[in-house]
This record gives C-alpha cells, structure tokens and sequence, in this order.
C-alpha cells in the first residue's frame, strides 16, 4: 500500500499543512498527474478540490510536469525543477521523476483550488502549519 505526506498549500493565507495519508486515502493520488485536480477528502478537507503542483520521491527526485510517466528518467536540463544553473548556458543531466504520481512517490505537493466550505485552519490546526 502506497503512503503519501501531502503538503497543502493555502494560496489564501500562505500557509502549507502536512499531512500523511495511507491506504485508501493514498490510492486516490496515484495514477495521477502534475496539474490534476483530486479530492480534498483525502486530506481531511471534505468537499475542497486540490491540485496536485509536484513532488519527490524517497531520495529527493523531484518530479517534473515536462516528464511523462511515473519512472526515473535522465534529462538534459537548463534550468527548472531539479537543476539550477550557476551561470548562463550551463546544463546537465539529471535524473528526475515523471509527472505520474505511483508508489515510489514518498511527497505530494498540491494546492487548495476550490475550498467547498473547507476551513483548513480548523481541520490541520495550528501545530502543523509550517
């Protein structure tokens, strides 16, 4: 079974909330993709929408929105997520993850789209923002 800590993001107050979701919860993110929009439910945001902005793997792969699939993948980058160039020009290759979320996912990052009544203060609480 697939276990996820989402970090929320709250584009209102500009707080972000942790949370570990397991089970049932998890499988609602997986075969999902960067730009896709999921239940908040899974979060304990009962009838919010979220959309997913990105995440890492258990290493620290961050994944990519340009990278089709869940696997690893070595690209050739400029500049972007997974690689900032020190001067102008400069690339590299770099191992990152495809956009798909799958169970090598160890961090979803998503977004508060549409709150639905959902009050994330009260559901996270003060001790997990971060």
């Amino acid at each position: 079974m697939a276990t996820f800590q989402v970090t929320v993001a709250d584009p209102e107050t500009g707080a972000t909330y942790q949370r570990e979701v397991s089970d049932q919860d998890a499988n609602r993110f997986l075969g999902m993709e960067i730009g896709d929009e999921v239940d908040g439910g899974a979060v304990g945001l009962d009838g919010a929408s979220l959309e997913i902005t990105g995440g890492s793997d258990a290493t620290g792969r961050p994944m990519r929105p340009d990278v089709a699939g869940p696997d690893l993948k070595e690209v050739l980058l400029d500049g972007g997520v997974g690689y900032q160039p020190s001067r102008e020009g400069e690339r590299k290759r770099v191992t990152v993850r495809g956009r798909e979320v799958s169970e090598e996912i160890a961090q979803v990052n998503a977004e508060i789209v549409d709150r639905g009544g959902a009050d994330p203060e009260s559901v996270f609480g003060e001790d997990d923002e971060e």
